[in-house]
């Protein structure tokens, strides 16, 4: 991991007016590498406890999460569950260029994973209720059916750039895929979104 300095430059000496009085204020960047190896983010002295961090992200997580997931009490479990292991790794993951985007995947991963494990102990012929709407919910009944129909690989780039208002780059970071593959996925989604509005 870097982490970046400033030093004064000890050879200037400051001379009047002169043109080599600027080089006694010049400010030379220094670069500091740990054993860690490469890694991303602030200097460990600039990076936000994990209580910091929790209080401001939790919501938020949660909420995109929901979104994602079309169910709020999973939508928040799974954050909570991620916010756990992150927990667990804080040095590592305070230092990523986006910690929330971790969060965000892990919650994403595991909530995958426990659908997947709760469907096939599911018996066939078991309704399942749908959730109550919520205010994290897009108000307008049909965008809403719209957004349910997607894939979940679509849903999740449509929540992300549009809910979240983050960048491609931040939600190619936050799903583990390319720029390019954030792109082509949310073109297909307004596709899909456009022809059944």
């Amino acid at each position: 991991m870097c982490v970046w300095g400033y030093a004064m430059d000890d050879h200037a000496e400051p001379v009047g007016n002169d043109a080599h009085a600027d080089e006694a204020t010049d400010m030379t960047v220094l670069q500091y590498s740990t054993e860690s190896g490469a890694g991303f983010g602030p200097p460990p002295t600039l990076r936000p406890s994990f209580a910091d961090f929790y209080a401001l992200h939790r919501e938020s997580v949660g909420r995109t999460l929901c979104l994602t997931l079309g169910d709020q009490s999973l939508g928040f479990e799974a954050a909570d569950e991620a916010m756990a292991r992150a927990f667990e790794r804080w040095d590592i993951v305070s230092g990523y260029a986006n910690p929330e985007g971790w969060v965000y995947r892990t919650g994403l991963n595991w909530a995958r994973s426990f659908l997947r494990r709760r469907k096939r102990s599911k018996p066939k012929d078991q309704l399942t209720a749908r959730p109550d709407a919520t205010d994290d919910r897009p108000g307008d009944a049909d965008l809403e059916r719209a957004i349910a129909g997607l894939s979940d690989d679509h849903r999740a780039v449509v929540v992300l750039r549009f809910y979240r208002d983050w960048s491609v780059e931040q939600t190619a970071d936050a799903l583990g895929i390319a720029p390019g593959t954030v792109k082509s996925r949310l073109s297909r989604a307004l596709e899909l979104l456009h022809a059944q509005l």
